[in-house]
């Protein structure tokens, strides 16, 4: 039976986006091993989109107030890649990990699988 999903993120700072998951997202973590840190995610989903281009796979966090959190974020140093988006589904923007990868933020306007 399936107990969870592991998701990796590729970096090129990988030290510098752990600090950025651990220090200024506050996920919870364990140590692997020699300072490999492996972080709680939060209560996550799984959507399936269709594509007419290759598959491909996204991350994106979600919030309960976007302009919140990104007001909170934006205290801590982080920097948002694109403005908020109104969309029929949500309010989406993107913010930069330390190592220069993207991940989305949105809130959702529409029913959760978590009942929110």
């Amino acid at each position: 039976m399936i107990t969870g999903a592991h998701t990796i993120l590729y970096s090129t700072a990988a030290d510098a986006d752990r600090a950025f998951l651990r220090d200024v997202l506050g996920f919870p973590h364990v140590d692997a091993g020699g300072g490999w840190l492996i972080f709680a995610a939060p209560p996550a989903e799984i959507a399936v989109h269709p594509t007419d281009g290759p598959p491909k796979h996204e991350l994106t966090l979600m919030c309960d107030d976007v302009d919140r959190t990104i007001t909170e974020l934006t205290a801590k140093g982080v920097e948002f890649t694109s403005p908020v988006q109104d969309l029929r589904w949500g309010r989406l923007t993107s913010l930069r990990l330390p190592g220069g990868g993207e991940l989305g933020l949105y809130e959702p306007l529409h029913p959760t699988a978590h009942g929110s």
